[in-house]
């Protein structure tokens, strides 16, 4: 059984966020990128599901411009046997990801579509579901949980009640939350092996994918900074502070 799975560059989780002083978005240049930390979990979750034998081929994809190869070059050192990169400079908004991916799964066959369950520069939460919704196929989101059994996968997830237990036929589409599972630590000599693995580049046009920009940002601000406290020395203070600032 093939895998795809989707990976994406953002900046690094560990950089502190700045707003670009016109408002028009953040400042990404000379900042450091890495791959998306939910991407990491469901390439890892792929990589498992080899060692285990349920999954014979494991093909990443991104979609971005020419620095993006270093993502995939990443995946790869994962354990991706190969790379799909969908070159496009310009911004990409979910839903032209999302039809993107769909074609690129129906293009390799793939019976298994996982990917994080969103990316942490805009927390969309919407690509994988849009995969599954354009091919008409299962899905099981926020997963912590995988167990794939012939052509049927038993996926367990967190809701607000507790945990739920999805079974569905593959094809589907597989997001994946933060407690599925840690990711390896790359070593040096599979680094040097991605170096040598292949990546297809393919364009939107290739794919038969009209870029539509559905969203537009109209300005981006830093939140507000957080006031100084204050001391009271009793309940009656308490009460007149909050009633002042309109909490009570």
């Amino acid at each position: 059984m093939k895998a795809l799975v989707s990976v994406k560059r953002v900046v690094d989780y560990n950089v502190r966020i700045q707003v670009k002083s016109d408002g028009s978005g953040v400042v990404t240049d000379g900042v450091k990128h890495s791959m998306n930390p939910f991407d990491e979990i469901a390439m890892e979750e792929a990589v498992r599901l080899k060692e285990k034998g349920k999954v014979t081929e494991i093909v990443a994809v991104t979609i971005g411009g020419a620095k993006n190869e270093e993502t995939l070059r990443t995946a790869l050192a994962f354990g991706a046997d190969r790379a799909i990169h969908v070159k496009e400079e310009g911004e990409v908004q979910p839903l032209t990801a999302a039809k993107a991916f769909a074609a690129v799964l129906k293009k390799e066959e793939a019976k298994l579509f996982l990917a994080g369950k969103q990316a942490i520069d805009d927390d969309a939460n919407q690509t994988g579901q849009m995969v599954a919704a354009l091919l008409d196929i299962a899905q099981a989101t926020f997963a912590s949980k995988v167990e794939i059994d012939g052509d049927k996968a038993t996926v367990t997830r967190e809701i607000d009640a507790g945990l739920e237990t999805l079974e569905v036929d593959l094809p589907a589409v597989i997001t994946t939350d933060l407690r599925l599972n840690e990711p390896r630590y790359l070593k040096l000599p599979d680094i040097m092996k991605a170096k040598k693995k292949p990546i297809e580049a393919v364009s939107f046009a290739d794919l038969g994918v009209t870029p539509a920009a559905g969203l537009k940002t109209t300005k981006t601000v830093p939140p507000p900074a957080r006031s100084k406290g204050i001391m009271v020395k009793t309940t009656d203070e308490l009460v007149e502070a909050l009633k002042s600032k309109g909490l009570l």
